[in-house]
């Protein structure tokens, strides 16, 4: 019988997400309201019946940590688990993770009490339904010892992606990582006998999703060595040693490890038919249950708006946008585009009295507030009459309380904008 450990890769820095992932790793980042981004991958494992599933990380877990430990309890007959493994200092690796094969293989002595059959090795920062079992029916049925979960793209895309080159069978033959716009890859088009129904309108090429199982011999063998990175260089060379076979995806994944991605991705979440399914009964996505209030709305005007428990939002009018827990949204506000990730906390009637003494708004976004094309973290303070991305927008930077990055603003986590503030 399968032994499958799941290994969810927690990312470095996350500094395409920064200034997201300046307090918290990226796979803490709120997402979609209510959840964070690691639960798209720990669901996936648990929905498919893979719940022995450890995390990889190294930068700001503490947050992740307080997640992990309030969201993901089993009881004591299942044997399943989440947890993380962070960078630590032993008699054999005293440094830090150096890449997402270094993480793994310093863990072996971790991973091998489980005695796994198979690895499962998932990404942290993507945004996709998958039922794992059938990946891994898949790749017993076909005789690999690696297989790579790949989707359909573009010539364009391709040039961002790792790319595979298959035989008909689906054995993979070749792999170039971001073969670049200029490059000719025409013979890396997908075979007519390995297409799939997605594989049409020119998307002609296998992507790597950075989804990959591996029998446990495998995987040990790939890792002896003092290779760093499973997309760069371990699966190159393990397609001259090994079976490595591909199991093309036809369904919605996205990257959502950038600001631009993870913000279009998110408030795609407020179409009439979202790319991606929550409420999906066979296929939950979960996440901490707060036991908070259901929201309240006075007199409010909502449009393709999202919003999560624990709000109160008054006399405001509201766009396409997402609107996180506890989010507090003022009379006469107007939001367009907004993802709003809401609070940590409720302040008390005595802490906003100090507030006024000392000029400080209350967390949450003030009076006839003007916002569009923004992502607001958590616990941000917004003044009344402020008016944010109404005017021409500033180049890409760091402006203290806030960033831009590809156009869209960012007010940092905490941040505190003052009354009549215009950025």
């Amino acid at each position: 019988m399968s032994r499958v450990l799941s290994i969810i890769l927690g990312g470095g820095k996350g500094t395409r997400l920064y200034p997201l992932t300046k307090e918290r790793s990226k796979p803490a980042v709120p997402f979609g309201g209510k959840h964070r981004i690691v639960d798209i991958p720990i669901s996936n494992c648990i929905n498919s019946g893979f719940n022995q599933i450890y995390i990889l990380t190294q930068f700001n877990s503490a947050s992740l940590h307080m997640h992990i430990a309030r969201a993901y309890n089993f009881d004591t007959f299942s044997g399943g688990f989440v947890e993380i493994l962070a960078a630590e200092q032993t008699f054999e690796h005293s440094g830090w993770y150096e890449g997402t094969a270094d993480a793994v293989r310093k863990n072996f002595m971790h991973f091998k009490i489980q005695k796994p059959t198979h690895y499962i090795i998932l990404s942290g920062d993507q945004l996709y339904h998958m039922d794992l079992d059938e990946f891994l029916k898949k790749h017993e049925e076909s005789g690999a010892e690696i297989t790579i979960a790949s989707t359909a793209v573009t010539r364009q895309d391709a040039s961002g992606f790792g790319i595979l080159k298959t035989d008909p069978a689906g054995r993979i033959t070749e792999f170039m990582e971001k073969p670049g716009p200029t490059k000719d890859i025409n013979d890396w088009i997908i075979p007519d006998e390995a297409r799939t129904p997605a594989a049409q309108n020119g998307r002609d090429y296998l992507a790597s999703m950075g989804i990959y199982i591996f029998n446990a011999q495998a995987m040990e063998d790939s890792l002896a060595n003092s290779l760093t990175d499973f997309g760069k260089e371990v699966i190159p060379e393990a397609i001259k040693r090994f079976n490595v076979r591909a199991y093309v995806y036809d369904g919605y994944w996205e990257d959502i490890g950038t600001i631009r991605n993870f913000y279009d991705a998110t408030l795609d979440l407020t179409s009439i038919t979202p790319r991606f399914n929550f409420y999906d009964e066979d296929a939950p996505i979960y996440t901490h249950n707060r036991n908070l209030p259901s929201s309240k709305i006075n007199m409010a005007t909502l449009d393709q708006v999202n919003t999560s428990e624990g709000c109160v939002i008054t006399n405001a009018t509201i766009k396409r946008s997402v609107i996180g827990i506890r989010s507090i949204i003022e009379t006469g506000a107007y939001l367009e585009g907004v993802i709003c990730m809401g609070a940590d906390y409720y302040e008390t009637d005595c802490e906003k009295a100090d507030n006024r003494q000392k000029n400080i708004p209350n967390i949450g976004i003030g009076e006839r507030c003007v916002i569009r094309r923004a992502i607001i973290d958590k616990n941000a303070r917004i003044g009344s009459d402020v008016s944010i991305g109404m005017g021409k927008v500033p180049d890409d930077g760091d402006y203290g309380e806030y960033h831009v990055i590809d156009g869209i603003y960012v007010i940092t986590k905490n941040a505190c904008i003052v009354d009549k503030s215009v950025i």
